[in-house]
């Protein structure tokens, strides 16, 4: 099949340079929820360059999709504007969650230009070697209580729908986006223990394998930090956090918070024009 003519349409006119990077990983966007920050990331994808994206699992919310169909055109658009990085040259690597679990069965198939996988392994600039993986293997409660998850499921879109009003009353007000549920989590004890044995089951495991470090995603706790002998990095997420990781050419990985960016760029906007 012949790709879709949309697909060679002229990228829009930018008045700001677009950053490039060597590697980018974006996971957690939950394509198909009314949490899912789509507008932002959209605009992320609008305004970077890379040699190869990862996106690192919970692309798409089967889970949520089952119970009732939401599907918007900005999720079309973040689909076609994925499809489009990689019909322009873009390496695109899809690592499957646990919400997309549906498309684990296609792994190493190329869909698009996007190749799926379970997991992956990603060698930076500078030489060192790290394991990419979405991270629900290592969660518990996904593992050995099903249920549990469910239930902590659909409590957390309650927290994920008070964000979307929250954040309506926030733009009128002309103030940036700031998530309900990621402050909540960062200041619960238990969540907070729930994180730290995460990060330190996935770099267990990343040791084990003698790989350097381990990127993933699945907790929505964007984190760089060393752990033991690897370097434990997680993306976030496009729901609270809104970021991404991102590889310079000389192997340099960072953190890139897109809302908080977003917000700064608006800020310097607005002193200039009263400059």
């Amino acid at each position: 099949m012949s790709p879709p003519e949309w697909i060679f349409h002229p990228e829009p006119k930018s008045f700001r340079p677009k950053a490039k990077f060597r590697t980018i990983w974006i996971s957690d966007i939950h394509l198909g929820t009314k949490g899912c920050n789509a507008e932002l990331l959209l605009d992320f994808l609008h305004s970077v360059e890379c040699e190869t994206l990862y996106l690192v699992g919970d692309i798409i919310d089967g889970w949520r999709l089952k119970k009732g169909w939401y599907w918007p055109d900005s999720h079309n658009e973040v689909v076609r504007r994925i499809l489009k990085i990689a019909h322009k040259g873009t390496r695109v690597i899809f690592v499957v969650g646990n919400h997309d679990e549906m498309l684990r069965d296609y792994a190493g198939f190329s869909f698009g230009g996007i190749t799926l996988a379970r997991e992956a392994i990603h060698e930076t600039a500078d030489g060192r070697l790290l394991l990419i993986t979405h991270g629900d293997a290592f969660d518990g409660v996904v593992l050995y209580a099903r249920w549990l998850a469910f239930l902590g499921d659909q409590a957390y879109n309650l927290l994920l729908r008070a964000n979307v009003w929250i954040n309506f009353v926030r733009k009128r007000l002309n103030l940036p986006y700031w998530s309900l549920s990621s402050y909540l989590k960062r200041r619960v004890k238990n969540a907070v223990q729930y994180v730290c044995a995460f990060e330190d089951a996935v770099a267990r495991e990343a040791a084990e394998r003698g790989v350097d470090g381990v990127v993933c995603g699945h907790i929505h706790c964007a984190e760089i930090r060393r752990i033991g002998d690897v370097t434990y990095y997680n993306d976030g997420d496009w729901v609270e956090s809104c970021t991404a990781l991102t590889e310079a050419f000389d192997g340099t990985i960072q953190i890139l918070d897109w809302a908080e960016q977003r917000a700064g760029n608006k800020a310097n906007l607005s002193e200039s024009s009263i400059a």
